[in-house]
């Protein structure tokens, strides 16, 4: 009987921080029951509706893992607001799916055995993937602030309380 190679602590630690659930409320918790018109609201003080915020970390996302699948480097944008598409209402369903791809072609690359490999000049396959997993955690952070804003929080199955 062979014994499996053991799973490192980053490898079991990392996917958790994609999706939460543990250490803050889940991803998918966070954007449930929310209408299209209540993703694309802006609140008075902030400057990005949920929408906005889940297309942002979609471009980041894609581009880690555009960058961790080829190999190749990228080069950052010269500018933050590129980063920052549009997100109409008739967005929010295609928004949703995309993310929730993204985090399924995420999974795999926690357990590469490659992780302290260079992949974009000098960052590393792991630390794009802990740059997504803490700006994916930044950002969710900002969405249940917004909810709370716009009084869509806490979500049909309930927030962080006991």
């Amino acid at each position: 009987m062979t014994t499996p190679p053991p799973v490192s602590t980053l490898a079991r630690l990392l996917p958790r921080l994609y999706r939460g659930g543990q250490a803050y409320v889940g991803v998918e918790a966070t954007l449930s029951g929310l209408t299209a018109a209540q993703a694309v609201t802006v609140p008075n003080g902030v400057p990005h509706s949920v929408a906005g915020l889940l297309a942002h970390i979609n471009w980041w996302n894609r581009w880690m893992l555009d960058i961790i699948e080829t190999g190749a480097p990228v080069p950052y944008p010269k500018h933050a607001n590129e980063t920052w598409p549009a997100a109409k209402a008739e967005d929010w369903d295609t928004l949703k799916t995309e993310f929730y791809d993204l985090l399924s072609r995420i999974d795999g690359h926690a357990a590469r055995p490659d992780l302290q490999n260079p992949v974009n000049h000098d960052e590393t396959i792991g630390e794009l993937l802990a740059d997504f997993a803490l700006h994916t955690a930044h950002h969710f952070g900002q969405i249940i602030v917004v909810r709370q804003l716009i009084h869509a929080w806490p979500p049909p199955g309930g927030g962080d309380t006991w």
